[in-house]
């Protein structure tokens, strides 16, 4: 293959999880044993530094109709409305009418909050139900993939383009860079988010790495293919959510100056040696270490006779449970708020997923997947905690939503 971002062959092999399923594929009972299994492995360009990884499953695959929901998660949608505020605060506070474009809208949390501010908002959403949640809701969505032709379907440019937690997915990358340069006003703004690869490195969050994540940008690697396309970052900042994440805004070329925020965050990414491939391979050591003393942790709680669930069924998790070998023999069921799971299994480990309002007989251990969200997870489990249900973190944030 070729690099993803500049085009270079110089690709070398970094970390190694196995052959794994598409971990968002949760299964109907009779579906279980039949998903297919795909190489989930990250490369190194030595040309511009990007870590992605080197097989693609099919967008179609994958975003057609997948099962995550953005607004199921309170302290997401509360992370949503700060960056639709700040966004207007900053740049369109009084301009007269303003629009925005979210890529990938799911079921419309964000752009609930730039309506709540007075924009005309479109959605486009790849998934068919998450996009009729989001029309039923009445956000405006269209059910499709975007990418340069979508764009000029659309037929019009916007002021704010909006990307959380989708630029690093997009099989047809640079179509969607252009259709962004293309509907982007001379002014306009495009918030993007995005896992950040330091953090990750940081937190040992190699959970994050899974098949619809095929890039795990830097400040520098990102900039690197914005530049392709006449695209700029001028500022950015690291938020806690999903144990930290870029919020980028990015303009036309030359339309405003860095900030001196950006500055020092990349100079303190060049500092920590990120985007080395010695990083690289020093983070998988680290993976491999992590993964024998979880798996001791779960095996001698199991033979002491306690019983664990999974805290949340995130697609992260499968990631964690497949490249341990953990499955129900372990870990009885997986709890979920998201209905739209009930009654379905974990991919590879085919662990039953439970409704958390469901719950009948408590756990002795909860395995915390879904750690992202952990200062909301321990605030909303007091009274478990209390009672002496342990609430185990296999990952630990440095940042915490």
């Amino acid at each position: 293959m070729l690099c993803r971002v500049c085009d270079s062959s110089r690709l070398e092999p970094v970390i190694d999880l196995g052959n794994q399923p598409w971990c968002n594929h949760f299964l109907r009972k009779e579906e279980i044993g039949q998903e297919p299994f795909y190489p989930l492995h990250v490369v190194y360009c030595h040309d511009c530094q990007t870590a992605q990884l080197d097989f693609t499953v099919k967008k179609e695959i994958m975003f057609g109709n997948h099962t995550y929901l953005s607004g199921v998660t309170k302290s997401l949608s509360e992370h949503f409305r700060l960056i639709a505020q700040e966004t207007d605060q900053r740049f369109f506070k009084d301009t007269a009418t303003k629009s925005v474009l979210d890529i990938g809208s799911n079921d419309g949390t964000q752009l609930k909050h730039y309506q709540a501010l007075g924009y005309e908002v479109l959605g486009v959403e790849s998934s068919t139900p998450t996009a009729q949640i989001a029309n039923d809701a009445g956000v405006p969505t269209l059910n499709k993939f975007f990418n340069q032709q979508t764009m000029r379907d659309i037929g019009k440019q916007f002021d704010v383009f909006n990307a959380a937690g989708v630029f690093f997915h997009l099989e047809e990358l640079h179509s969607v860079c252009e259709a962004i340069r293309e509907g982007l006003k001379p002014q306009g703004v495009f918030v993007v988010q995005f896992l950040y690869m330091k953090s990750i490195m940081e937190n040992l969050a190699f959970d994050q790495i899974y098949h619809e994540h095929l890039l795990y940008y830097t400040l520098t690697t990102i900039q690197t293919l914005l530049g392709r396309h006449g695209l700029e970052m001028f500022d950015a900042d690291l938020a806690p959510i999903h144990g930290g994440s870029i919020i980028g805004f990015i303009g036309h070329q030359g339309t405003r100056a860095p900030t001196d925020r950006l500055i020092q965050m990349r100079h303190e990414e060049k500092a920590s040696g990120c985007n080395k491939i010695e990083s690289y391979h020093a983070f998988d050591r680290r993976i491999q270490i992590m993964r024998d003393e979880n798996i001791a942790y779960l095996h001698r709680a199991k033979a002491e006779g306690k019983r664990i669930y999974g805290f949340g069924a995130p697609v992260k998790g499968n990631t964690m449970l497949n490249y341990f070998g953990i499955g129900s023999d372990i870990i009885d069921c997986l709890t979920e708020k998201n209905t739209l799971r009930r009654g379905l299994y974990s991919p590879g480990m085919h662990i039953p997923l439970v409704m958390e309002d469901e719950i009948i007989q408590l756990p002795d251990i909860y395995y915390v997947l879904a750690w992202n969200f952990k200062k909301e997870i321990l605030a909303n489990n007091q009274p478990l905690i209390d009672r002496g249900v342990v609430f185990y973190f296999p990952v630990q944030p440095k940042v915490s939503a």
